[in-house]
């Protein structure tokens, strides 16, 4: 009589076709590869921003299989700036020089294409990884402007770089990451560059 080969545990299972739930993420990013890098890691850790590809035949039937998926949520947030300036150099710091109305003009073209550039970029990733994906430019504290969002639009996480700052300069200046990360009502993960791309 011919032996059966015995099945193992993993073969007993039933296959369990696992749908990824529905998630609301965001990422801020800057001018820093920081942000991009952690851009690019939320897409390559969270298969349920990809937008589903539904069966040919299943595309007439269900034209809204395409957003059942999670929405990334990409975040720039422009520093407003003064109208006014304070020159260097002896007797500066008591004389303030007001901006001419060409050159908060010019500043503000400067923001608008810093913006359209880094937008284009965190799109241009996500459209290859078919993430589905929108873009929202804000300008205030990012700090607090980033948590009024997330609180806002409901995110469920919040995802950021890590700018590196030493201890004496995050002493000083603060740091975004770690502002949200006890302020934001949502959970956040804080992304570290591999020590290569870390300055």
């Amino acid at each position: 009589m011919e032996e059966q080969p015995l099945e193992t545990a993993a073969e007993k299972q039933p296959e369990v076709h696992r749908r990824p739930l529905a998630t609301k993420v965001m990422v801020a990013i800057d001018e820093s590869d920081n942000s991009f890098y952690a851009l690019q890691w939320v897409i390559d850790h969270f298969s349920s921003l990809v937008v589903p590809q539904p069966p040919p035949e299943a595309e007439e039937e269900s034209p809204a299989a395409a957003t059942d998926g999670g929405m990334l949520t990409v975040v720039h947030v422009q520093q407003p700036f003064q109208q006014f300036a304070f020159p260097a150099g002896p007797g500066g710091a008591t004389a303030a020089v007001y901006m001419t109305s060409s050159m908060m003009e010019a500043v503000r073209k400067a923001q608008r294409e810093t913006a359209t550039a880094l937008f284009a970029r965190a799109l241009q990733i996500c459209r290859k990884n078919k993430v589905n994906v929108e873009t929202l430019l804000m300008e205030g504290d990012p700090k607090d402007v980033i948590c009024q969002a997330v609180e806002e639009m409901r995110v469920q996480l919040l995802v950021m770089g890590s700018r590196g700052l030493g201890k004496i300069k995050r002493a000083f200046l603060g740091s975004v990451s770690d502002y949200c990360a006890h302020h934001a009502k949502c959970a956040i993960l804080i992304v570290k560059p591999p020590r290569d791309m870390a300055k």
